[in-house]
């Protein structure tokens, strides 16, 4: 496959799972958003949606003070924010028609179906457009998308770029939905633990449509301990850290298999899923929570280096 086919391949996915994780992002900010104040302490949760998403500056040099309005209007329809739902969408949907023959119809449909319909969104009133709506839809179009991906696509090595795309976009993306709680002030230590950080981490799992499975695989009491152990290390969990790895490296094989060579982008995925598999929970919290999710990020980033250096840059592979 030519790399540059690869490479559109790649970022359609990556860009709808990044447009899917920003409607989950806003998600968690509207939940948190619903606990009173105990006037205390001030509670940022809008603002932690910029720090874990990594758009606080950008963000900061248009709008300024982080209130709702202006972040569901940064994190959703400003095409000047690349990572908004509406940049990724469009953004996706082009690298996609620049591709066209090597998607099914079904393919194609779900991504122009959801661009057309992103387009009628933006002309509406924005005091129309309510923000559970617009989470709903963007992760129903996501699913949409998935779902004509698995059912549809010849299981060739475009289906393993759009794969590949999925689930190195998904690994960050579950890291910086964690990260959330990291910023997320709590009015004092003595909080932690209390009703409200349960909340919030509670609202964590709804946000990541892991609620139910969370106590299907755990029962009792939610902490963060939990947490951490089911959306890092619970292979049975779909957008847990493990399981993100676990799909790169798969795809990564089944490419190596594929082209007749292994790759140093194979190797650094064996390396990363090796290490967390052999990740306790105890071993996550000594190292600090935020501090091992920030590593992950950067090992991550590392990864998507070497898949476009060995795949996507190339005259052709």
């Amino acid at each position: 496959m030519l790399s540059r086919t690869a490479d559109n391949l790649y970022w359609i996915t990556r860009y709808m799972e990044r447009a899917e994780t920003m409607a989950r992002l806003l998600d968690v900010g509207s939940r948190m958003s619903l606990l009173p104040s105990t006037g205390e302490g001030y509670l940022s949760e809008w603002d932690s949606l910029l720090q874990a998403s990594g758009t606080a500056e950008g963000f900061d040099k248009k709008y300024g003070e982080p209130v709702q309005r202006n972040i569901e209007s940064y994190f959703f329809f400003d095409r000047d924010n690349p990572s908004s739902i509406a940049s990724c969408i469009g953004s996706a949907r082009e690298n996609a028609r620049i591709v066209r023959g090597a998607l099914t119809t079904q393919v194609w449909d779900a991504l122009n179906g959801a661009f057309q319909e992103m387009r009628a969104l933006e002309r509406k009133p924005r005091s129309e457009v309510d923000l559970s709506y617009i989470t709903d839809w963007t992760m129903r179009h996501s699913a949409l998308l998935r779902g004509a991906i698995d059912g549809t696509q010849l299981r060739k090595d475009g289906w393993d770029f759009l794969n590949l795309g999925y689930y190195l976009e998904r690994a960050d993306n579950t890291a910086r939905l964690l990260d959330v709680k990291y910023y997320v002030l709590l009015p004092g230590v003595e909080f932690v633990g209390s009703g409200r950080d349960n909340y919030q981490w509670t609202t964590l799992l709804r946000a990541m449509s892991a609620h139910r499975a969370f106590h299907w695989a755990y029962g009792g009491e939610v902490t963060a301990r939990k947490i951490a152990d089911f959306m890092i290390l619970n292979g049975a969990s779909p957008r847990s850290l493990r399981s993100s790895v676990e799909g790169m490296t798969d795809h990564l094989d089944r490419l190596a298999r594929g082209y007749g060579r292994s790759s140093a982008a194979q190797s650094k995925a064996r390396s990363l899923l090796a290490e967390v598999a052999e990740l306790t929970v105890a071993d996550i919290f000594d190292e600090g929570l935020h501090e091992f999710l920030t590593r992950f990020i950067r090992e991550v980033a590392a990864l998507g280096a070497l898949v476009h250096e060995v795949y996507l840059s190339g005259d052709q592979r």
